[in-house]
């Protein structure tokens, strides 16, 4: 343990260098993991390659991690480095890095989730760096990468949460790709729905009055979404498509289907937008005289729960690297499934600057993604997220502050 103040912060201070230069020294393997997992992209679910990939990573390169592959999910892994248990009656502090690594179909990687498991490993490895053969730090720690797929479609932190791969997880870091740097931005709660109309098919010129029209239900009911949009909180989205309309123009549809997506800043709100559109989805039904079936085939996301301590230890440690934060946008519409693990484990999921103005999910997003130009601003986000994690292991108070700011936060949501 460290005696003195000074003594402390010269500490503190050569374990942050040390993750900058463990960092830098494995630029090129974590731009190579990177740019493999870019040219490789694969669906939600379906990350085979990606997953094996970091499996590598860890397993082959460094042999002190414990690696899990295919980790209560198939494509889902956890990288471990660190004691397994109390050490002589001391808790293991258990420091969390998550990597994504699915695209989307059509164009990849244009959400730069092979950037978010870049940072992620980056992260991991320099911190473990900073802290073998220390001795001033005040608790055991463990550190615990977790490979999270699916967070494009399913949302599968929250499989991994219901599995109990965040059990015993106490901090948990990753960072995402977007057109500024920012600490926090606040994700919304996400629950997609989906509205099938059973009808009854019939020839649509000789005898239609004999059939039951599916897609004037559907159209009914997009209709009614778009006329409740006006009455709607102002911060609240209800966005949607027709899936499926009818086979041929003669034959009255008998089935149609659309998928809606419903957005609220706070996951308590969702109940509301939630009861709101249904009413639109059954009135449409018994305006045709359809069958009608809605169902939640997706995890509900939650928003964000905000963590200051941990913003702004980020925040100080990014500015030393170079970051600035311009002033962040009042609203953000983005969704997460990390929103339901800051619910459940005090963490932080900053947005990182990778050298493009392109939106994300488009085509010029996917080309940044897979630049080297983004290399820079991606590990210098690593080494930040790396040097917060140092500020909390080696500082109890700094760790009881971030575990209060957690405890306010879900009270102030709870309400």
């Amino acid at each position: 343990m460290l005696h003195s103040p000074t003594g402390h912060m010269d500490k503190l201070q050569q374990m942050k260098n040390t993750v900058q230069l463990c960092i830098d020294s494995r630029k090129d393997q974590l731009h190579s993991l990177s740019r493999d997992i870019w040219s490789h992209p694969e669906l939600s679910g379906k990350e085979t390659y990606a997953h094996d990939r970091l499996v590598r990573f860890f397993s082959e390169e460094d042999p002190t991690w414990t690696v899990l592959s295919h980790y209560k999910l198939p494509t889902a892994f956890c990288a471990s480095w660190g004691p397994v248990g109390d050490v002589d009656g001391d808790p293991v502090l258990n420091v969390g890095f998550l990597c994504e690594y699915d695209a989307l179909p059509g164009i990849g990687h244009a959400c730069g989730h092979n950037l978010i498991a870049e940072v992620g490993a980056a992260a991991a490895v320099g911190l473990k760096a900073a802290l073998e053969n220390q001795t001033g730090v005040p608790a055991p720690v463990k550190i615990t990468v977790l490979g999270t797929p699916a967070e494009e479609d399913i949302g599968a932190k929250i499989d991994l949460l219901k599995a109990g791969a965040f059990n015993d997880v106490d901090l948990v870091f990753m960072a995402h790709p977007a057109q500024q740097d920012a600490s926090f931005l606040p994700c919304v709660a996400l629950d997609e729905v989906s509205v099938k109309y059973y009808g009854k098919a019939s020839h649509a010129a000789a005898y239609p009055w004999e059939g039951v029209n599916a897609l004037d239900a559907a159209v009914l009911a997009y209709n009614n979404i778009s006329v409740l949009r006006q009455q709607l909180q102002p911060e609240w989205r209800l966005h949607g498509i027709i899936t499926h309309g009818g086979e041929r123009p003669n034959i009255i549809p008998a089935y149609s289907e659309l998928q809606f997506y419903l957005r609220t800043p706070l996951v308590k709100d969702l109940c509301d937008l939630r009861a709101k559109a249904e009413a639109c989805f059954r009135a449409a039904a018994v305006a045709t005289g359809c069958k009608v079936e809605i169902t939640y085939p997706c995890h509900a996301c939650y928003n964000i729960l905000p963590n200051a301590t941990l913003e702004t230890l980020y925040k100080n440690n990014g500015k030393s690297l170079g970051i600035e934060f311009p002033e962040q946008p009042a609203n953000f519409s983005g969704s997460t499934d990390f929103g339901n693990v800051s619910f459940i484990v005090p963490g932080i999921h900053p947005f990182f600057y990778i050298c493009t103005n392109a939106l994300n999910h488009t085509e010029e997003y996917t080309e940044a993604a897979g630049a080297e130009k983004a290399q820079l601003y991606t590990l210098r986000t690593a080494k930040a997220l790396a040097m917060t994690a140092v500020d909390v292991v080696c500082s109890p108070d700094l760790l009881s502050q971030v575990r209060e700011d957690f405890s306010l936060a879900k009270l102030k949501m709870e309400k």
